[in-house]
């Protein structure tokens, strides 16, 4: 009678050991398979949408953009003004691009390192002009012109976007570009006026100049 009692008992024992070992692997498997996790128990980081990826890539490009276009105003430019401009776009761009980089890393989102071919052309042209000529079109090209751009992306990515960091991160840096380009709007408009009094009265003074010359070979009437 006690054997037979050992005896159940040790087969009761081995039946709740083997019943904890599959409950035990259950859960394991289930941890495994579900969506997101990672073999320690950690949610994997979201994986960005096509449409997502591109749009942080293209925030890369534009704010690299505008770094590289700025350096080169701070060593072409001889205009107070225009430097000073460029020193803040290199100061907001190095920060909002250090963001983007920071989300791109979070994301898994390999991003360019280097310009591509249309922002390299603008920068080649940049590079071979000086003085008002170079004010005048970096003002227009980078300044004006690219903010627009950029202003207007900004805005359709924000609406178009599914990840909601990158919805935040549009948003930290869509306020920014907005002042940049109602900055830059004026600094241009001041800088092609100042242009244009300079040139006027320069042909007035040569046409000062001219008048004397003719009034001078004239012949004295008698």
């Amino acid at each position: 009678m006690l054997r037979k009692n050992i005896v159940k008992g040790v087969l009761g024992l081995t039946a709740a050991a083997a019943m904890f070992a599959v409950q035990a692997q259950s859960t394991a498997t289930a941890v495994q398979t579900t969506p997101g996790a990672t073999g320690s128990g950690t949610m994997a980081p979201a994986k960005l949408s096509w449409s997502d990826k591109k749009t942080l890539m293209n925030l890369a490009q534009a704010n690299m953009a505008e770094i590289e276009a700025a350096r080169l105003a701070q060593t072409k430019s001889q205009n107070d003004e225009v430097k000073k401009f460029a020193q803040q776009m290199i100061d907001d761009h190095t920060k909002a691009l250090d963001d983007v980089k920071q989300l791109a890393q979070t994301k898994g989102v390999t991003l360019p390192t280097e310009l591509d071919r249309s922002h390299k052309t603008m920068a080649n042209k940049l590079s071979a002009l000086s003085g008002d000529k170079f004010d005048r079109a970096y003002l227009g090209q980078a300044g004006v012109s690219d903010h627009k751009k950029n202003h207007a992306m900004l805005q359709q990515a924000h609406k178009r976007a599914k990840d909601p960091d990158l919805k935040a991160l549009i948003a930290r840096i869509e306020p920014v570009v907005a002042q940049h380009l109602s900055t830059v709007e004026q600094l241009h408009k001041n800088t092609a006026m100042g242009s244009s009094k300079s040139q006027g009265t320069t042909g007035s003074s040569s046409d000062k100049n001219k008048t004397q010359d003719n009034s001078g070979t004239m012949p004295d009437k008698k």
